[in-house]
């Protein structure tokens, strides 16, 4: 029997790691202490373009890239420098991020409202992979 939907677990997320407005994260691209992390599926990259500047890492490989003794390591997700993610509505980032701050990372947030909220606060964009 199920004891926790995955609104529930996205609420449990949501209270433990920082959560950034659009115009909060918009306002860090291109900053040198930052990377912004797109944890969606390659297809929505392909269909909207991502944030400029970002790091494509799918939600389900988050942990493999983010581990450095991991042979999928992506060096960008180490460094000690601010993690903020994004997906395509704030769930899947909430949940990466509790993910990541579980494993260590601590300077990771995640954007409230997703891509298409960093879209609409006016982030640049760029076309998907």
């Amino acid at each position: 029997m199920m004891t926790k939907t995955a609104k529930d677990l996205v609420a449990e997320a949501n209270k433990t790691v920082e959560t950034l407005s659009a115009e909060e994260a918009a306002k860090l691209v291109g900053d040198p202490n930052v990377v912004l992390v797109d944890v969606r599926e390659g297809e929505e990259l392909q269909k909207t373009g991502t944030v400029q500047g970002a790091v494509h890492v799918p939600r389900g490989f988050l942990e493999f890239q983010a581990d450095p003794t991991s042979a999928s390591h992506k060096p960008e997700l180490g460094g000690g420098k601010r993690l903020v993610l994004y997906c395509g509505s704030g769930n899947r980032s909430a949940l990466a991020a509790k993910t990541l701050k579980e494993m260590g990372i601590e300077n990771v947030a995640h954007v409230a409202g997703g891509f298409a909220a960093l879209r609409q606060a006016g982030a640049p964009i760029q076309d998907g992979e």
